[in-house]
């Protein structure tokens, strides 16, 4: 399995030495590497999980750009090495790109990230991407997506047309890993609606304009869906699995936000059809606002107050643990030359009363070095909740990362 991620990196070198090749001017070279630390406060629910772990990762990234301007190539490869779990040691090229500016049009091919969102707890609309699950399970890590795309810029907003010819499948933690489903998700064995399987070619489009203090984004995907559901079955030990299945889906999109002076005012809301079995339809949002209090200690300190509130009309047989809650946030940005922010918030289901508290905190220690904590505590979680897996998996995670 890990050969085989390996030639993932080998080919984006490959590729990307033959089209430099064919340029003479300078290359950028820049990048990161982390060093990741993440202790948990409990033993393991199970008897296969590891306890507290650590990890190296590397982030290069090679830019190109001709000298007219016109075009550039971008090639930023990943590579994770983790002591405690198998399949989070792992490679993905993030991006190998070519973008070409035409005028009002510009076309973006290869392998790219695309986010979309605007709401902080949970990001219904962005789907170009697969998660990368072992990263985070925020699902605010992404794998690299083949693409092809073009972007039609004009006075009443930019048109993005997408063509996605290769499916990604969400990485999973395996038997020994933290952070997983009980049973744990085994993707040796994977289904697809499809028969084209990772082949199917899918399509999406965006639109996407600014009016005044009013953000406003409409998209549509057609395709294998990013998030799978899941068959049980057995590994080649005999041990009961969850094996993920992969529907072709559509889905239509909004997201909005408006900025009146010191609000932010968001929304994110999906329409999904061809779920499940049953070819079923669903609708979820997530709204909310934050509220700035700016020059709050001297003439630096920021504070934000967010507040979002998210609906899955499946209730309690949505795959998502975000079907009926609200999150509290405190943001504070600290406006110094080390860039010090921190992020406190709390999601609360309101049927059960679990509750899922988290920090994330950031520190510039050098023009080099960055600093980076994170926690997450999961209270008070019912069995019947997706996240119950998880309830013996409160962890403090420090990184350390090194740019160049």
């Amino acid at each position: 399995m890990i050969s085989r991620k390996y030639s993932i990196i080998q080919f984006g070198a490959i590729v990307l030495s033959i089209v430099m090749g064919s340029h003479s001017s300078a290359v950028e070279f820049s990048g990161q590497v982390a060093l990741e630390t993440r202790l948990f406060f409990e033993s393991a629910a199970y008897a296969q999980q590891h306890a507290d772990n650590s990890s190296l990762s590397i982030q290069p990234e090679i830019y190109h750009e001709s000298k007219d301007g016109s075009s550039n190539i971008t090639f930023v490869p990943f590579f994770r090495l983790d002591e405690g779990d198998k399949q989070r040691t792992h490679a993905d090229i993030r991006e190998l790109s070519w973008v070409k500016l035409q005028d009002e049009l510009e076309w973006r091919i290869g392998v790219r990230k695309v986010f979309w969102g605007v709401t902080e707890s949970q990001h219904l609309v962005d789907i170009i991407n697969q998660t990368d699950n072992i990263e985070s399970i925020d699902q605010e890590e992404k794998l690299g997506q083949p693409m092809i795309n073009l972007s039609y810029t004009t006075d009443i907003g930019s048109f993005d047309f997408f063509v996605l010819p290769y499916f990604r499948e969400r990485t999973f933690a395996s038997i020994q890993g933290r952070l997983r489903s009980q049973p744990y998700v085994d993707s040796s064995k994977v289904f697809y609606e499809s028969n084209d399987k990772e082949k199917h070619i899918d399509y999406a489009f965006r639109w996407a304009h600014s009016v005044e203090e009013w953000d406003l984004g409409f998209s549509y995907f057609s395709g294998t869906s990013r998030a799978p559901r899941f068959v049980v079955g057995t590994d080649s030990n005999g041990i009961t699995v969850l094996n993920p299945y992969y529907d072709i889906i559509n889905q239509l999109g909004l997201d909005i936000q408006a900025t009146y002076e010191s609000w932010l005012w968001k929304l994110e809301t999906i329409h999904r059809s061809g779920v499940g079995s049953n070819n079923d339809s669903y609708w979820a949002f997530t709204g909310g606002l934050e509220y700035t209090f700016y020059s709050l200690i001297g003439e630096a300190t920021d504070l934000g107050l967010v507040i979002e509130y998210s609906r899955d009309d499946r209730g309690v047989d949505a795959t998502s643990p975000m079907q009926k809650d609200i999150m509290l946030g405190l943001r504070f940005n600290l406006n110094d030359e080390q860039s010090t922010d921190m992020l406190i918030g709390m999601i609360s289901d309101i049927d059960s009363d679990a509750i899922t508290y988290s920090i994330e905190a950031n520190r510039r220690l050098t023009d080099n070095i960055k600093l980076s904590l994170e926690a997450k505590i999961f209270s008070d979680i019912p069995s019947s909740d997706v996240l119950f897996p998880y309830l013996k998996d409160d962890y403090f995670q420090v990184e350390l990362f090194y740019y160049f």
